[in-house]
């Protein structure tokens, strides 16, 4: 397995249009959509569906409580087919990390992992398949289970 490129980051954020003032306003992302009643919003560059999901919480208590503001994970893309992704899971599990979860993003597939300090980790492919270029909407498709 072969990282290719950092390929988001999500945040819990307090407040989403603060936020967003800072991400799409002074930086210069592109808000591509929004889910969750308008609390979650995707941003891109340009350069792929979505590089920042920014995530509210509000005043959310702190990590002994659950949710918290800052980083929830990365995403790592590693390839843009299934068969890389199962190569890889094969490779995670040869070394004796757990796999936390894995995903069907309609855009992307996905394992998640934590890394020796707990931090999450999202590995993904991009499905080749996916129009989101023509329909950048598609990254907030519902989100399926992955079976490998």
């Amino acid at each position: 397995m072969k990282a290719q490129y950092l390929g988001h980051v999500v945040f819990y954020v307090k407040d989403i249009e603060r936020s967003l003032k800072f991400y799409r306003d002074l930086l210069g992302f592109q808000e591509v959509g929004r889910i969750f009643q308008g609390k979650a919003v995707a941003l891109t560059s340009g350069r792929t569906h979505h590089e920042l999901l920014l995530i509210e919480v509000g005043d959310a208590p702190g990590p002994s409580q659950g949710t918290r503001r800052g980083l929830y994970h990365i995403g790592i893309k590693i390839g843009n087919s299934l068969d890389e992704l199962r190569s890889a899971k094969h490779d995670i599990e040869r070394a004796g990390v757990d796999i936390a979860g894995m995903s069907d993003h309609t855009v992307s597939q996905s394992l998640y992992l934590k890394d020796p300090d707990g931090n999450e980790v999202e590995l993904y492919v991009d499905d080749p398949a996916s129009q989101w270029k023509e329909n950048p909407m598609l990254v907030l498709a519902p989100i399926k289970p992955l079976v490998l």
